[in-house]
């Protein structure tokens, strides 16, 4: 992690949210001054004075302009707020203090795929968490369908996306302010309403509608007319405007329908005019960042489109305000225009509006990913193999859920086989084939990893680490892995690659039966087309031979004490382990042993 880029970014953020605190309040003095001098202009030229109405009216302009900017600044000071909260973000992750962010996609986990739960993929301290850029609901589903324990069929797409993600590792302070954009919509925000309402079928309006073009020029004909003592008689020249507003009323229902997904969509307009801006406006150099540019700027742009409807959104607002709503209706029929302007903008943004929130979507799907690189001191984008053959390998290996400062690399090169790994309580075993694993699902999403290198084929991953008993369908601990292990060698029979990772083999039955049972179940899953890693306690299994020559080999982690006191360095070695730490571990725990 490039922390001084973070800490003067930060700086930054800081500096200017100090200025626009203050310039907010030299503002609402300003506003107050001259909503005074307003008031009193009105007063004196009630009195008679001359020019005081013209004065009041500058003021009023002035004033109005006050607003409008004062409304600028808060909406960039909540920019600054959020973008500041990415800084926090990317910092926690890199010092270990991540698990506290809100979203750990524990809604994703599902029955049926041991490897979510096994491998920390969803759920609290997860790596959906850990990564997680996408604000959105559309956005969080795509990620998650990308941290897959199954290959994809092609890794065309997997390199796609590893030069998008590359590329905005290039350019942090773009990937800064879309999160930040993306933080100020509601969480978990689901656009699917938003599609429905602008792709829902237009209404018909009469064409009654067309007089708002002859109200105004009417009026205005009118005046003119008075003005050269053709009429002189009030009532004829009011008597327009007054029939325009009456039209209105009477139309007031159906306008305020067609309306209606204005008034509830008009936060989260302004919002994703801002990002589509922001990503239109870079010149992105790899074709995955430039597809999705190009899908919002296609025959129309995104963002000018939702800047027509977020100025539209704001004359609908004021609207609200009886005074307007007269004014603008009298003179102009300003319903009968908001609602015609918005049925020709919803038009051109349903043809678009879905493949524009499907851009975004993979733009929070690539932040997600990059969000490592973003964060980690040595990462790599992976080479992916295309070979049949299993293969894996890594240089300065370590996980992704560990802080830099804390994490221990370890390198290995993996081919068809299997690998008995022994080791004391606490040393690392499980750790490390949990990061092995969660590793090359990583790889198949796209992000870069945690090593100097790191290569990978085309491998079903299959897991059985954290397995539990389950009362409600009445199967015990043994039961529950004995199934796993079986969906295992039914897959396994297919003889397509996979990376297989089995913790302390059938722990949850006697000595003997779970020996027996092993070296049954490590046989079966010891071929040519699978990398299989086991770990157990059981030296006895470190002696099994396969029935083939498909190699069975051994590595441990080791212990060792300084000072009466054990220690680990969770360094994978070739070979078996010769030691044990349960007595040790038992006295640590004040547990006396007779």
């Amino acid at each position: 992690m490039d922390r001084k880029f973070y800490d003067n970014e930060r700086e930054i953020d800081l500096a200017e949210q100090k200025e626009i605190h203050k310039r907010g309040k030299q503002i609402i003095a300003g506003r107050t001054i001259i909503f005074v001098l307003m008031s009193a202009c009105l007063v004196a030229g009630y009195e008679g004075f001359p020019y005081c109405y013209e004065s009041a009216l500058v003021f009023f302009l002035i004033f109005f302009q006050l607003v409008r900017y004062h409304e600028q600044l808060r909406h960039r000071s909540a920019f600054l707020k959020s973008r500041l909260a990415v800084h926090n973000s990317y910092i926690s992750r890199a010092g270990g203090t991540w698990r506290k962010r809100s979203n750990d996609g524990s809604i994703y986990l599902k029955n049926g795929r041991p490897q979510d739960v096994d491998l920390y993929i969803f759920g609290e301290g997860s790596i959906f968490q850990y990564i997680c850029a996408a604000r959105t609901k559309r956005g969080r589903d795509r990620l998650a369908e990308a941290l897959s324990p199954m290959p994809p069929s092609d890794f065309r797409a997997v390199r796609f996306r590893q030069k998008g993600a590359a590329e905005l590792l290039t350019r942090p302070r773009l990937s800064l302010d879309l999160e930040a954009y993306a933080r100020l919509l509601p969480n978990n925000h689901d656009t699917t309403k938003l599609i429905e309402m602008i792709e829902a079928p237009l209404q018909k309006v009469s064409s009654i509608y067309n007089l708002r073009f002859f109200v105004l020029p009417a009026f205005l004909l009118m005046l003119v007319l008075t003005y050269y003592g053709a009429i002189d008689n009030v009532v004829v020249v009011s008597a327009i405007p007054l029939a325009a507003l009456l039209l209105s009323l009477i139309f007031l229902r159906q306008t305020s329908d067609i309306l209606k997904p204005l008034q509830i969509i008009s936060d989260e307009l302004r919002l994703y005019k801002e990002i589509f801006n922001r990503i239109e406006d870079t010149d992105f150099h790899s074709r995955c960042l430039s597809k999705i540019r190009e899908a919002l700027t296609d025959e129309i742009s995104a963002s000018e489109e939702l800047q027509r409807l977020s100025i539209l959104v704001d004359v609908v607002e004021t609207r609200r305000n009886p005074v307007f709503f007269i004014l603008g209706n009298a003179l102009f029929l300003l319903d009968f225009y908001c609602v015609m302007a918005f049925l020709k903008i919803s038009q051109n943004a349903a043809k678009h509006l879905r493949s524009w929130l499907d851009a975004w979507s993979e733009m929070e799907v690539l932040l997600s990913l990059a969000s490592i690189g973003q964060t980690r001191t040595t990462f790599c984008f992976p080479q992916l193999i295309d070979d049949e053959a299993p293969y894996i390998e890594a240089k300065k290996l370590s996980s992704l859920l560990i802080a830099d400062k804390k994490a221990v690399t370890n390198d290995v090169t993996l081919t068809a086989g299997t690998t008995i790994i022994t080791g004391s309580n606490m040393c690392g075993k499980t750790t490390w084939i949990r990061t092995l694993a969660s590793t090359v699902l990583l790889a198949y999403a796209g992000a870069p990893v945690c090593a100097e290198k790191f290569s990978v084929s085309k491998l079903a991953i299959f897991t059985s680490i954290r397995v539990n008993d389950d009362i409600s369908q009445g199967l015990s601990t043994f039961y529950a892995e004995l199934l796993r292990i079986k969906s295992m060698i039914e897959f396994s029979e297919t003889k397509k690659p996979m990376l297989i990772c089995v913790d302390e083999i059938f722990k949850g039955t006697n000595s003997t039966d779970r020996i027996v049972g092993a070296k049954v179940a490590i046989r079966r899953l010891t071929n040519d087309w699978s990398i299989t890693l086991v770990t157990t306690h059981d030296f006895e299994l470190c002696d099994l031979t396969s029935k083939n020559n498909t190699p069975v080999t051994n590595a441990h982690f080791e212990e060792y004490y300084v000072d009466d006191e054990i220690k680990f360095d969770f360094k994978l070695r070739e070979g078996r382990c010769h030691t044990t730490n349960a007595k040790y571990l038992l006295k640590m725990a004040g547990i006396i042993i007779n």
